[in-house]
């Protein structure tokens, strides 16, 4: 019987993989195929894998392409490998009784290769890390979702980041932006750990509340959909330790295949001046940026 031609035995990163369906079409609005996915993924790891070592991943999974059904997954898939890295998190219940997930952590392109031949498009997660005895430690990060409530759009987000990015820089804290590959744009700052989870999310809490009473006409920090019409919302909720934030260079599940880029803050300037002066970027656009310009969000982290 002839072998089948979508699928194929790899090594990568010293395991042997086997990814399957190559020609399924992940991505009915662009075209986009698994297997161009599992090669973006792969030119892409060597900038992407920094950003999401030694954190949990969960998973938003496409089995069958963005024009059917999702799912989201926390814990480790079903039937994976002894080698893929593995802990597990207590949750805290409300009487002290909170499930364990045990979550995959992505600790190489073999893992990562693994995990998105699941259909796993979209690789979410926290602002901490894994410390050395496997426990949770403070966020090294905050970030804040500027999510646009219609007709608000990219342009608007725009001009809110450069509000948040001031109003940050006053407490010492430089910003990296990376338009969402959905709607918004997300902002993050580089945190030294002093600070535990509740802390960093009440310090994101009150700068989008200081915001929004600055510029009621433009930014809003309620997650009320009823107030949000035409305005920015700021999603401060991301820093809740139990949260997690779509990675930097991951894939978005939409219809056509886009990526949450990092960007440089003269592109979001642009943005907020033109209407039209900043978009979402596809995957080929940002291999483009990576070969030019190399990590520009970890550059502007100081990472």
């Amino acid at each position: 019987m002839a072998s089948d031609p979508s699928s194929l035995t790899v090594k990568v990163g010293g395991r042997t993989l086997k990814i399957s369906n190559l020609d399924k079409v992940m991505y009915p609005g662009s075209g986009t195929t698994k297997g161009e996915v599992l090669h973006y993924y792969a030119q892409v790891a060597e900038v992407f894998l920094p950003h999401v070592a030694d954190r949990p991943v969960t998973r938003i999974r496409w089995p069958d392409g963005t024009g059917e059904g999702r799912f989201f997954e926390k814990n480790l898939p079903s039937g994976a490998p002894a080698w893929l890295r593995a802990v597990p998190v207590r949750s805290s219940g409300s009487r002290g009784n909170g499930d364990t997930v045990t979550y995959p952590v992505i600790d190489g392109l073999d893992a990562l290769t693994y995990l998105v031949n699941l259909g796993s498009l979209e690789l979410h997660v926290p602002q901490w890390r894994f410390g050395r005895n496997h426990q949770p430690t403070n966020p090294d990060r905050l970030v804040i979702d500027l999510d646009p409530g219609a007709p608000a759009g990219l342009h608007e987000c725009c001009q809110v980041a450069l509000l948040v990015r001031d109003r940050l820089a006053e407490r010492g804290l430089p910003t990296a932006p990376v338009t969402s590959g959905s709607k918004g744009l997300h902002l993050y700052a580089a945190l030294q750990g002093r600070k535990n989870a509740a802390a960093v999310r009440d310090e994101a809490r009150q700068v989008a509340r200081e915001l929004a009473e600055e510029r009621p006409d433009l930014v809003v920090w309620k997650m009320t959909k009823a107030v949000r019409s035409g305005k920015v919302l700021l999603d401060w909720s991301q820093n809740t330790a139990a949260k997690t934030t779509i990675a930097p260079y991951s894939l978005r599940g939409t219809p056509a295949a886009f990526v949450a880029a990092p960007r440089t803050w003269d592109e979001v300037e642009r943005g907020a001046a033109r209407a039209d002066g900043l978009r979402q970027l596809r995957p080929e656009q940002v291999l483009d940026r990576l070969d030019a310009d190399g990590d520009v969000f970890g550059a502007q982290l100081g990472g």
